[in-house]
């Protein structure tokens, strides 16, 4: 650009600034004093002199190329309620768990019920009785609320709840074995999700770790010779997370209770994925309960709420009164206890254990689990034509036989036979970017949908879906169709 033309541009680009509206100015626009309203003034004026300022660097940017209509009293005020809509939007939203992991640990693990929800909304909207005896008009104990039921449902001495898995490990051993020693299999040294490693967690709590056995094979005679005046306790850690085939063995948990109490030591077992029922009832493949274990010897049982449950994400404890007193009395405990929100939800649950005929039905995540794949096979021959349709010419939506599985290191080479949608594209030209971006048009809809990307096609697996949340993922399909329909970058 010459000078003439750079100076007009510059002429084009003081004129424009000198029409922006004032902030007082676009406060009494009809638009804007609804989101006051809303938002209140103090927001929307923030979110107003940013548009401006926004506006005044691209006019200085651009100059003569600015389209003046982004000045437009209406246009700015569009502009500001799109700032605002972003700012008070929420950051945790509810999706379509369509991945085929009912437990799926990065959306939240375990749906709770109508009872532990209606439960949860009533703790926050009144004062509860957290830490409050009614009976005597004292001091409470919040452990009281669910410790009884807790020791119902698996024949436990005492209980405590903490907020999750990993801190009921850290504290127990912290309590029962710090500045001394551990004994556990090497088979059982195992490692959940990225940061919780047995090792780890043995050495922030103090103890030394004492490996004995073999990854594949421990003997009785392993634990029995590691046994020293240093012991504090033995340590069984229950694989949830995988599974270790052939040439194996392991000790059973009554044999090293016994090994442990033959020397008056504690047996002290982190179940991990804790169930306090016998899955087989329903026709899902056996896992240790809790109440087995407790009646094959040990003294200590650490279990999730939120996996096998069904319940909150929560730690609990439990086990022989003295050793469940030292945990309570560890200072560490009030840094991990779990507050009104958690014991809320919890109680409830554990209430529907009470009724186990009805719990196939009443429990949302055994629900899931159990889920006839003929039910969901017709779900997808009804979705398919709508996806179809949403997805237009670019990719081929059919329905497929699928295997869902559990997750959250529970039961991990078993699956649950299902049924879902498989959408493959139909040129096979750059078929991963063709993929990813039907994948990110999914996440991106109003409650976005999770699905996985595998073998060249985007499946999703319907068991999480039921018949209560179909209509509600039918009406954003047009959403989708228009996402679609938007121009993509050239596949090169």
């Amino acid at each position: 650009m010459n000078a003439a033309g750079q100076q007009s541009s510059t002429a084009a680009a003081a004129a424009s600034l000198a029409a922006l509206p004032s902030v007082d100015k676009l406060l009494q626009h009809g638009a804007l004093q609804d989101l006051q309203a809303a938002h209140g003034k103090t927001a929307c004026t923030q979110a107003i002199r940013g548009v401006l300022a926004e506006l005044r660097s691209a006019l200085r940017a651009d100059g003569a190329a600015f389209d003046t209509a982004r000045l437009a009293p209406d246009a700015i005020a569009q502009a500001v309620q799109t700032a605002l809509a972003k700012r008070f939007a929420p950051k945790l939203r509810t999706v379509f768990n369509l991945s085929g992991t009912v437990l799926h640990t990065n959306l939240g693990r375990a749906l709770l019920p109508p009872e532990a929800i209606a439960s949860v909304v009533q703790a926050m909207a009144a004062p509860v009785n957290l830490e409050y005896d009614l009976a005597t008009g004292g001091r409470g104990d919040r452990d009281d609320l669910v410790e009884a039921l807790l020791c119902e449902l698996t024949g436990a001495e005492a209980a405590t709840v903490v907020n999750n898995n990993a801190a009921a490990v850290l504290l127990a051993l912290g309590s029962l074995a710090a500045g001394r020693e551990v004994i556990v299999s090497r088979g059982e040294l195992v490692e959940i999700g990225g940061a919780f490693r047995i090792p780890d967690i043995m050495a922030r709590a103090g103890a030394k770790l004492v490996e004995v056995g073999t990854t594949n094979r421990t003997h009785p005679r392993d634990y029995d010779a590691a046994i020293s005046e240093h012991t504090a306790l033995l340590m069984k850690v229950h694989c949830s997370n995988y599974a270790v085939t052939g040439f194996t063995k392991s000790v059973p948990d009554s044999e090293v209770a016994d090994i442990a109490h033959a020397r008056k030591l504690p047996m002290v077992v982190d179940l991990g994925s804790g169930t306090l029922v016998d899955l087989r009832q329903w026709g899902l493949p056996y896992e240790v309960t809790v109440r087995e274990t407790v009646q094959a010897g040990a003294d200590l049982v650490t279990f999730s709420g939120d996996k096998l449950l069904g319940g909150p994400q929560a730690g609990l404890i439990v086990g022989r009164k003295d050793l469940i007193a030292k945990i309570k009395a560890n200072p560490l405990k009030r840094a991990l206890r779990v507050g009104k929100i958690t014991l809320a939800a919890l109680e409830p649950v554990l209430r529907l254990y009470l009724s186990p005929d009805q719990l196939g039905e009443r429990l949302t995540t055994l629900r899931l689990f159990t889920r006839p794949a003929a039910d969901m096979q017709a779900q997808a021959e009804a979705l398919a034509p709508l996806l179809q349709g949403a997805v237009g010419t670019a990719f081929a939506v059919t329905t497929a036989a699928l295997s869902s599985q559990i997750g959250s290191g529970a039961l991990p080479v078993e699956s649950l036979p299902s049924h879902g949608l498989r959408i493959a594209p139909s040129s096979a030209q750059q078929v991963g970017r063709q993929l990813q971006r039907l994948e990110t048009a999914l996440r991106q809809l109003p409650r976005p949908v999770i699905g996985r990307i595998r073998e060249d096609a985007l499946w999703l697996d319907l068991r999480c879906l039921e018949a209560a949340d179909q209509t509600a993922f039918v009406q954003q399909l047009p959403l989708l169709a228009d996402a679609l329909a938007a121009p993509a970058a050239p596949l090169s």
